[in-house]
């Protein structure tokens, strides 16, 4: 049996220049502000077989929630309206929310979990988890899963 792959969230400052590089490249051919591997690699400056080696494994963070099922764990206060209004912030910035579990509020307190489709997200990921952290009423918010 193969071994498994390990992932690690890794600062971008801390990456080979190799790494940035190749993350560029897939960027640009997605977008389509080039058309083929041989210019977005003379682009960006590493050669073909640089990017032929490493384009499967580099991924920026965004890219691997983008256009998949996010789990967000959120601690909010018991008070009226605390759920209403972290909803709307999804509503407002393009996530599709496809569950919500809520427990049963413990000393003011409800741990809710909220599975979101994140493909139509207006912002990145983590303004995401910032705007929903600020908002009144919530205590923490945390990618769960996805």
């Amino acid at each position: 049996m193969g071994k498994l792959p390990s992932y690690f969230i890794v600062d971008a400052g801390a990456l080979p220049d190799i790494f940035l590089k190749v993350a560029e490249a897939k960027r640009m051919l997605e977008t389509g502000e080039v058309g083929t591997v041989n210019l977005a690699t003379r682009r960006v400056g590493i050669s073909r077989s640089a990017f032929y080696k490493y384009k499967d494994a580099v991924r920026p963070f965004n890219d691997m929630l983008h256009g998949r099922i996010v789990t967000f764990q959120i601690l909010l206060k018991d008070e009226p309206g605390v759920l209403s209004a972290v909803l709307n912030i999804f509503a407002q910035t393009g996530g599709n929310i496809l569950t919500i579990n809520q427990s049963i509020p413990v000393s003011g307190c409800a741990a809710v979990s909220i599975g979101a489709e994140t493909s139509g997200l207006e912002l990145p990921m983590g303004e995401l988890v910032d705007k929903i952290t600020g908002e009144t009423g919530v205590l923490r918010c945390e990618i769960l899963a996805g």
